[in-house]
């Protein structure tokens, strides 16, 4: 079964979105955990969440992926902001907690002209004080499309991080199509070398989630603009050969394309008539 979804609005809580998710022929979602140019979260409604849970449980749900707020920025040179970025996360997990085995998913940062080591410094200083050995929800660093001073810009960046944080086993990576584009992989005409570098550097058993995102951008635009499947510069074909692909198919895969309910629902079906694996 091809596991996908697309980025819901938590705003009317999670069953709400299972049973949108459903209702689109989803078997995952996305969701932002608070206000994605903020940092303001509206309380947990368990008996909501309890809902969720039960509702999903005959339905075949893969797990969902929730997203960090745009402004959260670890490495910032600001202290207060990496504190209210470390309070941030930290205070999303133990959310997350009750929705147990699912993925939280962030963008590393920008180092904003500290350079790249000292951002990476940051990072890890970050999830060392956050992750915890009883946790249950895996945290994802995002590739990204290496605008401005974005750290996670290549496969080597996001090792390093992984590589010195002690509870790494904690950590997985959440591949976003049209940032490795963008970012100047060629998954079009170089998949099998892409996921042949990344299981190089980072080990292909560390990828855990994929935004499947068309680019509105040449590869190494370095410009992360996504645009709606097959009408970019990546096209259908490579996404379908991407979900397609041994490695990944397995994987949950969520739309983030310029769409509205119906638009996702298109996709989704079109996906779906086009996934080949058993």
């Amino acid at each position: 079964m091809l596991n996908i979804g697309c980025h819901l609005s938590a705003s009317k809580g999670f069953l709400s979105m299972g049973k949108e998710a459903v209702s689109i022929e989803a078997n995952t979602f996305q969701f932002f955990t608070r206000n994605p140019r903020g940092f303001q979260a509206k309380p947990l409604d368990l008996d909501d969440v309890n809902a969720f849970l039960l509702y999903i449980k005959d339905k075949n749900f893969a797990p969902i992926v929730a997203h960090a707020p745009y402004t959260l920025n670890g490495c910032s040179a600001d202290p207060k902001i990496r504190h209210l970025a470390t309070q941030t996360m930290l205070d999303d997990i133990q959310r997350m907690e009750y929705l147990p085995n699912n993925y939280y998913n962030f963008h590393p940062g920008s180092h904003v002209r500290q350079g790249v080591e000292t951002g990476i410094t940051y990072i890890v200083k970050m999830l060392n004080t956050i992750l915890t050995p009883e946790q249950t929800t895996t945290v994802l660093l995002e590739t990204m499309a290496g605008k401005g001073s974005e750290i996670g810009r290549n496969f080597r960046e996001l090792q390093t991080i992984m590589e010195n944080v002690t509870l790494n086993h904690k950590l997985g990576i959440c591949l976003d199509t049209c940032h490795v584009w963008d970012g100047g992989y060629d998954i079009v005409g170089n998949l099998e070398n892409v996921l042949e570098e990344f299981d190089k550097i980072i080990g292909i058993h560390k990828l855990c989630a994929v935004h499947l995102n068309d680019s509105k951008n040449i590869c190494g635009s370095h410009k992360d603009r996504h645009e709606t499947i097959g009408n970019g510069h990546i096209g259908l074909d490579a996404l379908v050969r991407i979900i397609n692909h041994p490695s990944l198919c397995h994987l949950p895969f969520e739309l983030e394309t310029p769409n509205d309910l119906n638009g996702y629902a298109q996709e989704i079906r079109l996906l779906r008539s086009l996934y080949t694996q058993s």
